[in-house]
C-alpha cells in the first residue's frame, strides 16, 4: 500500500495554516496554533488514532479563536482527504465509545465521500478556560466538509466540560483509526456496492 501521507497549506487574510498527516503513524504530534486547549484535543486525535500530525497555524487570535479553529478543521480535513487516497481496502466505518471519569462520548464515522455532521453535545460550560466550546462544532464542521466524511458525535453523559470534550476527541481518534484500518480480506476492493466513494 502506498504511503498515506499528505501536507496541505491554507493561507487566507485571517489564517496561515500548514497541516501534515501520516495516517499510518505512531501518534506523534508537533503543534503550534496559539490555541492551547485545541492543541490538547489534537493530541488526543494523534495519540488515539495512531496518526502523526504536524500542525502550524497563525491566526487572528487577537480577535478570537474562531477563524483559527475552523480553518484548522478545514485544513486537517483536506489533508485527510488527500492522504486516504482512493479508499480501496479500508474498513470505511469506524466507531468508538470513550469514557473519562463521569463523562462518556460516542463517535461514529463513515469515509463515505458525503459530508455530514450530526453533533449532539450540551456542554455544561460555555468556556473551558478561555476556549469557547461552540468552536468544537466549527472545527468538526470544517473537517467533515473537506474530508468528505459523515460524522456522528454524541456526548452521552458528563458534567465536567473538559471531560466532555476530551472523551469526544479520544473517541474521534479511535473511530478514525478503526475506519482507516486496511481489511486484508478486501485489500483491493472498494468498500461500497457502488464501486466508488
Amino acid at each position: 500500500m502506498a504511503e498515506r501521507k499528505a501536507t496541505v497549506t491554507r493561507n487566507t487574510l485571517e489564517t496561515q495554516i500548514t497541516v501534515s498527516v501520516n495516517l499510518d503513524g505512531t501518534g506523534k504530534l508537533n503543534v503550534d496554533t496559539g490555541v492551547p486547549f485545541l492543541e490538547h484535543m489534537l493530541d488526543q486525535i494523534a495519540r488515539h488514532g495512531l496518526i502523526d500530525l504536524d500542525i502550524n497555524a497563525k491566526g487572528d487570535n487577537h480577535i478570537d479563536d474562531h477563524h483559527t479553529v475552523e480553518d484548522i478543521g478545514i485544513t486537517l480535513g483536506q489533508a485527510f482527504a488527500q492522504a486516504v487516497g482512493d479508499k480501496k481496502g479500508i474498513l470505511r466505518y469506524g466507531h468508538a465509545y470513550c469514557p473519562l471519569d463521569e463523562a462518556l462520548s460516542r463517535v461514529v464515522i463513515d469515509f463515505s465521500g458525503r459530508p455530514g455532521l450530526d453533533m449532539n453535545v450540551e456542554f455544561t460550560r460555555a468556556n473551558i478556560g478561555r476556549f469557547d466550546t461552540q468552536l468544537f462544532w466549527e472545527f468538526f464542521q470544517g473537517f467533515v466538509n473537506h474530508a468528505g466524511v459523515t460524522l456522528h458525535i454524541d456526548n452521552l453523559k458528563g458534567f465536567n466540560a473538559h471531560h466532555q470534550a476530551e472523551t469526544i476527541f479520544k473517541a474521534f481518534g479511535r473511530a478514525v483509526r478503526h475506519a482507516l484500518t486496511v481489511d486484508q480480506r478486501a485489500a483491493d476492493q472498494m468498500p461500497s456496492t457502488k464501486g466508488t466513494l
